[in-house]
């Protein structure tokens, strides 16, 4: 039987696979109604505007690996943490980016939720 810990990491990868798939459908299905997401500007979005996000995706992308997971368990509600490095096509050139993510999760009927997101850029020093 699979831990909490090793579903939530299988369903944080999912969902970032689905997102470069414009897998509207998995994504809706991970995220809580109430979800609210805060992007690595500041500007926040719920459950609608994530979804429509996922529709509208239309950069390259020539790799997205998450990595540095830690997840920690309080009953009905989890913590993700991970890192998410991507590399993208932006004027020709490739274009790294690193993000910081914090995912709070709720276990109800049955499966896991996602209610919040936050991501914060990683600036190279």
């Amino acid at each position: 039987m699979q831990s909490d810990q090793d579903i939530l990491i299988a369903l944080e990868r999912g969902w970032n696979d689905a997102f470069y798939k414009r897998d509207v459908k998995y994504i809706e299905n991970l995220l809580a109604d109430e979800f609210v997401a805060t992007y690595d500007d500041g500007a926040r979005g719920d459950k609608q505007k994530e979804l429509a996000l996922v529709a509208g995706f239309n950069q390259r992308i020539e790799s997205a690996v998450q990595d540095d997971f830690s997840v920690k368990v309080y009953r009905d509600t989890a913590v993700v943490w991970f890192t998410l490095n991507i590399v993208g096509i932006k004027q020709g050139e490739r274009s790294p980016l690193t993000l910081r993510y914090t995912d709070v999760w709720v276990f109800r009927n049955d499966r896991w939720q996602c209610v919040s997101s936050q991501s914060t850029r990683v600036i190279p020093r």
